[in-house]
């Protein structure tokens, strides 16, 4: 009989097994089956986008919708995971009812938050790109710095713009760098930061620690230990 040290090299081996032919599958799928994917991910942003809290000095409420950004990468690759995130956009500014507070229009693009809603976009590639290109970054440490960087720079950043002229063209309000960071990033640093953390735990789970598809670093793998 196998002993109990030999039974658990063989689950994680086939769990392993498992989550290479689950990444390699996705990154052969057909374009109809990767487009009905990118829509799942898109309504899940959706769903995700209903868990919200208004902050009393912010027209930016705490949402759920970066954590379904920042694993739509890890999930679809670089261009269907950009591609789910403009799926969300898109439908959502045609009036799809799948921003926060069940709403949509194009005009919602064009309030106070529509900029972070850009930013998912860019997110979702960043993050799959270096998702499909590098085995490394599927490890915990690294991906938590790249989803790090995905929210604070990427998504921060065409939220704050936009928030900007927002303010600027329809409150007639001049805010400063200060104001800017204390309505539409500072409040939001802790939660996302742990979205941030849970989405990298979720990605170090269930991303094969192998090359499945052409990754640059598909020949060194086998030679690192990652965390």
């Amino acid at each position: 009989m196998p002993t109990e040290q030999e039974e658990n090299v063989t689950i994680t081996a086939t769990i392993n097994r498992a989550k290479l032919d689950v990444f390699r599958w996705r990154y052969e799928l057909s374009i109809p089956k990767k487009l009905a994917l990118a829509i799942g991910v898109a309504a899940l942003t959706g769903l995700l986008a209903q868990a919200r809290f208004y902050l009393p000095w912010s027209p930016v409420p705490l949402t759920g919708q970066t954590f379904g950004a920042l694993l739509a990468g890890v999930l679809l690759g670089t261009w269907w995971g950009g591609a789910s995130m403009a799926l969300y956009a898109g439908l959502g500014a045609t009036g799809v009812p799948w921003f926060q507070g069940w709403s949509g229009g194009f005009a919602y693009l064009t309030g106070p938050t529509g900029g972070y809603i850009i930013g998912f976009i860019l997110a979702a590639l960043f993050l799959g790109y270096f998702t499909d290109k590098f085995v490394r970054a599927r490890s915990f440490t690294v991906m938590m710095g790249l989803m790090l960087f995905a929210s604070f720079v990427l998504i921060y950043g065409p939220g704050l713009l936009q928030l900007n002229l927002w303010l600027a063209n329809v409150k007639g309000q001049e805010a400063t760098f200060g104001q800017l960071l204390t309505m539409g990033a500072v409040p939001f640093l802790a939660g996302d930061a742990a979205k941030a953390a849970i989405a990298a735990l979720i990605a170090r789970g269930i991303t094969p620690k192998a090359a499945y598809g052409k990754e640059q670093d598909g020949d060194k793998w086998s030679g690192w230990r990652i965390p």
